[in-house]
C-alpha cells in the first residue's frame, strides 16, 4: 500500500473544519443460545426474506434454525424458479450457486444444473461466442471501431453558446451492434445525479457526418466498461483475445478517435502487466499513443484479437498511458448484457497476501468490517484465508480473481486458517461492494479499528477523560501511517477527521510524538483514499 502523494497537494485548503464522529453502536456477535435473541433473528429473517432472499438465506444457515432454514430455501427455489421462466439465466445461476454452497438438499431435482446454467448465461452474450482472430488488413480493424457522441447540448460561457460534447471510442462485439467502450465516456447517461440533456450516438469509421442513436445496456463504473448498442449491421466484429498471453515488450496496437480524430491507429509496446490503477485488480501500461478521445477503444495484436481496451493516458507525461485487461470485460460480459449496473462483490474486510519464507500462502485478514459478511460468518483478523467456493487462495490478486467471477448477492464458501493452524470453512454472503468502502468501515467501527484499514495504524485509547488521545498500537508495513513516519507506541491525539464532498477521501489532522522524530510534537494532516485494492 503505498501512500498516494498526490493527495497532500489536493488536501490543501479542501476541507472543511474538522470533527470527529463516532458510530453509535457497534456490531457484536449476538449469542443465539439465549431465546429472546435468537427470536428476534428470527423475525430479522423473515423480514429480509421478502427483499433478499438470499442473504435470508445466509444469515438462516449462520442462526442454525432448522425451520427458519427451510422457509429461506423454498423461498430461493421459488425465485429461481421465477428466473428460469424469465429466461434470466444470470441471476438464476447466483440463486443456484447459492443452494449449491449452503448444500441444500433439493439440488439434484432443481430443473437446470450447474454445467447447464453456466452454458445459458454466457450462450446468448455477445462477444463470448467469437471464432479466434484472423490476420486482416488494418483497414479492416479500424471499420470495426467507432466513435462514441455524447451529446450534452449548449454549454453557455460568458454569455457566448459551445456545442457541448464527451467524444470516445468504442468497437463492435457483435454483427447485431453490441459495443464496448468506457463507462466515464457514457457516464452522463447513467449517473442519476446529472440533470442535464444528453444523447448517445455512434459515428462508423469512414463516415464522420451520420450520428447513429445508440443505447446504454450495461455499465461497470469500478472497472471503467460499459454495453452499448446500436441498431446497425456492424462492418467489422472484433474477437477477445487474451491479456494472459501479454509479456512485457509485445507490440500491441490502440484505435480510437485521439481529440476527435476519427480512425487513428497508433502501434507500441506492453510497458507493463501489474499497474495497480483499480481497486479490483491490475491493468496494463503501454506506450502506444492515446490522447483524450481514444477511450474505449480497443488494444489488439498483431492478428486483431482484442487484448485491452484503451481508458487512460496522462497527457503531460508522453508515452505513459493505460487499458483494461480483455478478461475483466469477458468476466463482465453477462453481467453487462443482463442490463444495469454491475456490482461488484465484497466481503466486507481488508488485507495483504501472506508470505512465508518468500511464498505466497493467502490472504491475511487484517480487518473486518463489524456486521460485514465475513465478521457474521466468524472469521477474525489475523486469520488467513486460502480457498473460495474451492478455489485456492495464494494472494490477493487471486482473491480479486475470484470475486470477478462472482456476482453479488451470493453465498459462497471461505476456507481460512486461524493464527493457531486451525482450519475452519464458513459461509460468507458476497453483498454489494459501496463506491467508498473505507467510508462504510469508519461509520461501521469506532475511530482506532477503523484506522487500520484507512491508513495502516490501529489505535489504542491512553486517557478515560479524553476521546482524542490514543496511541500507535499497531503499523501495517507499506502503509500509509507506515510512510508517514508512525511507529509503535507513538502517542497521538486526534484533532478531527474530514472528508470530502464525494467521501472518496478522509483527512486527518492529529498532534503527534513521533519516536522516529525524537518524539518531537508536531502536528499532522494527513489524506487517505477511501478505497484501494486491499479492500476485498
Amino acid at each position: 500500500m503505498k501512500t498516494n502523494r498526490l493527495l497532500f497537494a489536493l488536501c490543501a485548503g479542501f476541507f472543511s473544519c474538522a470533527s470527529i464522529k463516532q458510530p453509535s453502536s457497534v456490531y457484536t456477535h449476538p449469542d443465539y443460545t439465549v431465546e429472546d435473541v435468537r427470536n428476534e433473528e428470527i423475525k430479522r429473517i423473515e423480514t429480509l426474506r421478502e427483499k433478499d432472499t438470499v442473504q435470508a438465506l445466509w444469515r438462516a444457515k449462520l442462526l442454525g434454525d432448522a425451520q427458519t432454514i427451510a422457509a429461506c430455501e423454498e423461498a430461493v427455489v421459488a425465485e429461481y424458479k421465477q428466473y428460469l421462466e424469465e429466461k434470466k439465466w444470470y441471476d438464476a445461476r447466483r440463486l443456484y450457486q447459492s443452494l449449491a454452497a449452503v448444500q441444500y438438499a433439493g439440488l439434484p431435482s432443481l430443473e437446470k444444473q450447474a454445467a447447464e446454467l453456466n452454458a445459458l448465461t454466457v450462450a446468448d452474450v455477445p462477444g463470448l461466442a467469437n471464432t479466434a482472430a484472423k490476420a486482416e488488413r488494418r483497414a479492416t480493424y479500424i471499420s470495426g471501431t467507432v466513435t462514441i457522441w455524447v451529446d450534452r447540448g449548449l454549454k453557455v460561457q460568458n454569455g457566448i453558446g459551445f456545442a457541448d460534447r464527451v467524444i470516445g471510442s468504442g468497437f463492435f462485439i457483435s454483427k447485431d451492434g453490441y459495443i464496448v467502450t468506457n463507462h466515464h465516456v457514457i457516464e452522463d447517461l447513467v449517473n442519476t445525479r446529472y440533470k442535464g440533456y444528453a444523447r448517445l450516438f455512434i459515428k462508423l469509421a469512414g463516415d464522420s457526418d451520420t450520428r447513429i442513436p445508440a443505447k446504454v445496456i450495461g455499465w461497470d463504473p469500478i472497472v471503467d466498461l460499459a454495453l452499448i448498442k446500436a441498431e446497425i449491421d456492424a462492418p467489422y466484429v472484433f474477437s477477445l483475445g487474451s491479456s494472459e498471453d501479454l509479456n512485457v515488450g509485445d507490440r500491441i496496437y490502440a484505435i480510437g478517435s485521439p481529440v476527435g480524430l476519427e480512425s487513428t491507429l497508433t502501434s507500441g509496446i506492453v510497458s507493463s502487466v501489474d499497474r495497480k490503477l483499480f481497486t479490483v485488480g491490475n491493468v496494463i501500461q503501454i506506450d502506444a499513443a492515446i490522447n483524450s478521445g481514444n477511450s474505449g477503444g480497443p488494444c489488439i495484436d498483431e492478428n486483431g484479437a482484442v487484448q485491452a481496451i484503451a481508458f487512460a493516458g496522462m497527457l503531460q507525461y508522453e508515452g505513459l498511458n493505460f487499458a483494461i485487461p480483455v478478461e475483466y470485460l469477458k468476466a463482465a460480459l453477462p453481467a453487462l448484457y443482463s442490463g444495469g449496473k454491475y456490482e461488484h462483490p465484497w466481503m466486507c474486510a481488508f488485507g495483504h497476501t501472506k508470505r512465508d519464507m518468500g511464498k505466497d500462502t493467502g490472504l491475511e485478514v487484517q480487518y473486518v468490517m463489524p456486521g460485514g459478511s465475513l465478521s457474521r460468518a466468524g472469521v477474525q483478523e489475523g486469520d488467513v484465508i486460502t480457498a473460495v467456493n474451492g478455489q485456492p487462495v495464494a494472494s490477493l490478486e487471486a482473491m480479486q480473481r475470484i470475486l470477478f467471477q462472482c456476482s453479488s448477492k451470493v453465498i459462497v464458501t471461505v476456507r481460512a486458517r486461524g493464527a493457531d493452524g486451525t482450519e475452519k470453512t464458513v459461509l460468507a454472503y458476497l453483498a454489494d461492494r459501496p463506491k467508498n468502502p473505507g467510508y462504510r468501515m469508519y461509520n461501521s467501527d469506532i475511530l482506532a479499528n477503523s484506522f487500520v484499514p484507512i491508513f495502516g495504524m490501529k489505535l489504542v485509547r491512553v486517557s478515560t477523560s479524553s476521546s482524542r488521545k490514543y496511541a500507535v498500537q499497531s503499523i501495517i508495513r507499506g502503509s500509509i501511517a507506515d510512510e508517514s513516519g508512525f511507529s509503535e507506541n507513538d502517542p497521538v491525539d486526534v484533532q478531527g477527521v474530514e472528508f470530502n464532498d464525494d467521501r472518496s477521501v478522509i483527512y486527518l489532522q492529529a498532534y503527534v510524538k513521533n519516536s522516529k522524530k525524537g518524539y518531537l510534537d508536531r502536528s499532522v494532516g494527513m489524506p487517505a483514499p477511501l478505497d484501494s485494492p486491499y479492500y476485498f
